[in-house]
């Protein structure tokens, strides 16, 4: 792919490196975790000095695009682009109404996520929803924390919707979610494990409405414990 010259009148300088490697990226395809070409190779194609290089790859850390690995190189990030916390709910002091908002906006879109993946899976991407649940119910049944293995359960719907939108909404709204699972999730363990696989039954089904059902009960229970829980402002 051939990368054009860099003219330091259009923008500044740094801004218009970020952007062509940004640009990289995207036009290779580059997945998470594979390696971007070297600071030499960069600076060549770029026809800017190595320590420009250098400079425009820190602005895409801190935008969480890339990575650096000591002595291995740069890599694409997880979730390029997505940092940690982007809606600033670390910030917000009311828990409990940061919850319940949540909710609301869970309640709003992740029915319908469910809908679009009952319609769109394939049976391999069902398996893979089935293999997370069941990882789930085991970390519910012995009573140890499920946080992030229920984060991953309700990532993978939004990637069986086949929505790239909300495949990136939706962990941003679960990493929010955080600041209050760990009071209420073992409260609802079991009521957990009971949503989720009704949830993964109706997708595998490729039931949508019944799929919908499922995800609107699973989150109307997380937000009536939420009310009842008395969590502190």
């Amino acid at each position: 792919m051939m990368l054009r010259s860099i003219k330091k009148t259009e923008k500044l300088l740094l801004e218009q490196v970020s952007e062509q490697i940004t640009n990289l990226i995207t036009q290779r395809q580059l997945r998470a975790g594979e390696k971007l070409p070297n600071e030499f190779e960069l600076a060549e194609k770029l026809a800017v000095g190595r320590g420009t290089i250098r400079e425009a790859i820190k602005i895409l850390v801190s935008k969480n695009v890339v990575e650096i690995r000591r002595g291995c190189g740069t890599f694409v990030c997880s979730r390029p682009g997505v940092v940690d916390d982007p809606l600033g709910f670390a910030f917000i002091c009311d828990k409990k109404k940061l919850a319940l908002d949540l909710c609301e906006v869970r309640l709003m879109i992740e029915p319908e996520i469910a809908f679009l993946a009952a319609q769109r899976a394939k049976k391999e991407e069902v398996e893979e929803l089935q293999k997370i649940a069941d990882e789930v119910a085991v970390l519910c049944q012995n009573q140890e924390q499920h946080m992030e293995k229920d984060i991953e359960f309700h990532e993978q719907i939004a990637k069986l919707s086949k929505n790239n939108v909300v495949s990136n909404l939706v962990p941003v709204i679960q990493q929010g979610i955080a600041v209050f699972i760990q009071v209420t999730d073992r409260a609802l363990a079991m009521e957990t494990v009971r949503t989720h696989q009704r949830i993964v039954d109706a997708i595998k089904e490729g039931n949508s409405q019944k799929a919908k059902e499922a995800m609107l009960e699973h989150l109307t229970i997380n937000r009536d414990l939420i009310q009842d829980l008395g969590l502190p402002h």
